[in-house]
């Protein structure tokens, strides 16, 4: 059967999160071994008695060759931690989603993304503010990314898709359950402009426990997250918590001291978030004022495993064939013939005698879209 099958059956497990999968693919080696390891296996890894007993019942009751074919039928796209099209950024943060559900497209430029989330009871004041930071940051190259919900959340897809950029929602449902339901239209052009994101399988209503993990993926999509207007028990200071902990930067837009959707955000700047007062503020700070250029040049990356393999050992200083042949534990056949491909890219350069340099200086953004960790 395709694993995939077993990484759907597995999401649809509750109890077993991504800590649990991980220490259940660390003891069983492969997801189709843990899907049918034994109870008392099971109890000695340390998964306790109800995790357990939901995975039995689970694969009691789970027609896996169903789930898969209803998900292919769908056209939805789905992401594992065993795909390379995972995206890098999101697989770096702790506890990753072990399936990315897709409905639309990820493409290698939305590594550029900026999280944009706030409020549903925006004002006047808010609702410009995002509108006017997702069209500048959009017409800039950058990705906006937001969670589809009323207020700032909608503002921010809205500007985004208005200026012809692109746009990804991250959902506390499953991608094919939009809500709230009024958003079912923006909802569909976010699909045409980015893509419709979720952990949740299909099918999943948007509980209230969902959504709260779900804004962990809108940040670790993201390099950084700006609030625009939030309450004291605004959900987008759960999103901004969360950018903290995974090391992205945190913006924040300005407020009244009389207004109650800005006391969230004045909190996040007193306690040392930067203020935003404008597209270029956040450009600047994360370094994405030449997006189109960081994009051209991260096509020029390796694109499989024996090439970015050769690429980590191949440096400014001219490095022999052999010599990276013995590194790497490859045929000198396959590594020579593989650097003759990769002078083609213009990813590596012949200097003589069997030496290899790389052709340029791609080191630091080959290593952030490159971890597997």
């Amino acid at each position: 059967m395709d694993p995939l099958a077993y990484w759907i059956g597995f999401n649809k497990v509750r109890g077993i999160g991504p800590a649990r999968l991980r220490a259940l693919l660390d003891a069983f080696g492969s997801i189709e071994q843990a899907w049918h390891a034994p109870a008392d296996l099971l109890a000695e890894i340390g998964l306790d008695r109800r995790s357990t007993a939901s995975l039995v019942q689970a694969r009691r009751e789970l027609d896996l060759a169903a789930e898969l074919a209803r998900v292919k039928k769908s056209g939805v796209q789905v992401l594992t931690w065993e795909d390379q099209r995972y995206p890098e950024r999101l697989r770096m943060i702790n506890d990753p989603p072990p399936v990315l559900y897709i409905k639309g497209e990820l493409r290698p430029a939305d590594d550029w993304a900026v999280a944009l989330v706030g409020t549903r009871k925006a004002t006047a004041y808010g609702r410009e503010a995002a509108r006017i930071l997702a069209t500048d940051l959009a017409r800039a190259g950058v990705t906006i990314v937001s969670g589809l919900a009323k207020g700032i959340d909608t503002l921010a897809h809205c500007g985004a898709i208005d200026a012809g950029g692109r746009t990804l929602a991250v959902l506390g449902s499953g991608v094919d359950i939009i809500y709230p339901y009024e958003n079912l239209k923006l909802g569909q052009e976010v699909v045409k402009h980015g893509a419709l994101i979720s952990e949740y399988p299909l099918g999943a209503p948007p509980e209230a426990n969902n959504f709260p993990p779900r804004n962990r993926i809108i940040s670790g999509l993201s390099r950084g997250v700006i609030v625009v207007e939030a309450g004291e028990q605004s959900g987008a200071l759960i999103t901004a918590a969360f950018a903290a902990d995974q090391g992205r930067e945190v913006f924040a837009v300005p407020g009244s001291i009389f207004q109650r959707g800005s006391i969230g955000t004045n909190r996040l700047i007193r306690d040392g978030a930067t203020p935003v007062l404008s597209a270029d503020d956040v450009l600047e700070a994360l370094d994405l004022k030449r997006v189109a250029q960081h994009a051209e040049a991260q096509m020029l990356l390796p694109t499989d495993a024996t090439e970015a393999l050769l690429f980590e050992h191949i440096g400014e200083e001219a490095t022999h064939v052999d010599e990276i042949g013995r590194a790497v534990g490859l045929p000198i056949a396959t590594v020579s013939s593989t650097l003759a491909i990769m002078e083609l890219k213009g990813l590596v350069r012949a200097v003589g005698g069997m030496n290899y340099v790389r052709a340029r200086e791609t080191g630091p953004s080959y290593e952030a879209t490159s971890d597997t960790a």
